[in-house]
């Protein structure tokens, strides 16, 4: 019997992953099953701009397995047993089941409402494309004109102004931060992110933490008002319930907590990758939730995989945050880069050519995503008689 491999999400770490994998079994020893919701292959880095009206070439999930040997289950993911090793989905046939021996949980995140008031009810994210496509909708029905705000400071938050203030110039837009702007960037870099805000008219509310949020308006802590049209809540992520629910054990954040190899430390047969995955970094620090992170873990739990299954020895990879590269509208934005103790550097790269290179960074991840066996090694490697599932259910 064939050794079933489930991945869970085919965003940017699972597809890669699902693509890696295949690139690198026999088809002889495995089946690998790819879970995902959508039929598309959504570039979460850019959907704010998919909600100020700009279109991408549409990369369909079908056409990025083909030939690969991949199967591609079109379902909503509902549960995980790993007792049983089994995922519970949902399609458009009714409930069904999964039987996996190694699973790869890359479900990622969507927006924290932080138990807001008002923010399910009222506000607007741009964490998935149903959401940004919902907030696209939105925007064009304010016609020639409204107020925007954008509550968050961290990378979303700040693209997110700037790419509707830039794309429409007919709104006013504004950013809520709970504290200083660019407060976590090197001085320099921090000077030209608000030079970036003036010139594109956004209005800054430091130190402003939004408390509820209305159809017309946001509340800030001290009571104020700050209207708005549309709020988009960019304040932070969260992973779905469904890996705690399941049994895995989780950090506080509802992360996976995994080893140095990205598995499950209370379930063996489970790994984790990207958002959902609470790994910590060389730094002794968990990593953050970001597109480099699921780079990284990916990279790990693949190869921990393929070791595991042919016998190997199992490689590590790095697992450093090296720094931030942050759009402000289409001709400018900012690169910083940061030491091992996650602290911004005094050099930055700024204007066109950091432009240029986030340009490039996205181009890059949809790219090898949309063609995920390129550039991997073709040697097929055949699964060992036993397979390594000792070490972590003790544990359990």
């Amino acid at each position: 019997m064939k050794h079933r491999i489930v991945v869970l999400g085919a965003g940017y770490a699972g597809a890669f992953a699902a693509g890696n994998l295949a690139r690198r079994l026999s088809r002889a020893d495995t089946e690998i099953t790819v879970v995902n919701a959508e039929p598309d292959f959504v570039e979460r880095m850019r959907l704010h701009q998919l909600a100020t009206d700009q279109d991408f070439a549409v990369r369909k999930l079908a056409d990025v397995f083909a030939g690969t040997g991949v199967r591609l289950r079109l379902a909503r993911v509902t549960g995980v047993d790993p007792e049983r090793g089994t995922v519970a989905v949902t399609d458009e046939d009714g409930d069904g089941e999964l039987a996996y021996d190694t699973l790869l949980y890359t479900l990622g995140s969507s927006v924290a409402h932080h138990g807001v008031p008002g923010v399910a009810e009222y506000a607007f994210d741009v964490t998935g494309r149903s959401s940004a496509l919902r907030l696209r909708e939105r925007l064009a029905g304010l016609g020639g004109g409204g107020t925007v705000l954008v509550v968050g400071e961290g990378l979303t938050g700040i693209e997110t102004a700037t790419e509707f203030a830039e794309s429409r110039p007919d709104l006013s837009v504004a950013l809520a931060a709970r504290g200083e702007l660019g407060a976590w960037l090197s001085p320099k870099a921090r000077r030209h992110l608000r030079q970036a805000f003036d010139r594109l008219g956004i209005t800054v509310h430091e130190h402003t933490g939004i408390e509820a949020v209305e159809p017309a308006h946001a509340v800030a802590a001290d009571g104020t008002s700050i209207p708005a049209d549309v709020t988009v809540w960019s304040a932070g992520f969260a992973v779905h319930p469904i890996a705690a629910a399941g049994g895995l054990e989780v950090a506080e954040t509802g992360q996976i907590v995994v080893d140095r190899t990205m598995r499950s430390v209370s379930h063996p047969d489970v790994y984790a990758a990207g958002d959902c995955a609470y790994a910590i970094g060389g730094n002794g620090r968990p990593l953050p939730m970001s597109c480099a992170s699921a780079g990284f873990t990916t990279m790990q739990a693949t190869a921990a995989i393929i070791a595991r299954l042919t016998g190997s020895e199992v490689p590590t990879t790095g697992l450093k945050y090296y720094g931030n590269h942050i759009s402000l509208g289409r001709r400018d934005a900012i690169v910083q880069m940061v030491d091992g103790d996650a602290r911004s550097k005094s050099w930055y790269l700024g204007g066109r050519t950091a432009a240029w290179f986030k340009a490039g960074v996205l181009r890059g991840a949809g790219w090898s995503t949309a063609h995920p066996t390129f550039g991997m090694p073709k040697r097929k490697r055949r699964l060992a008689t036993a397979p390594d599932r000792s070490g972590a259910r003790a544990a359990a």
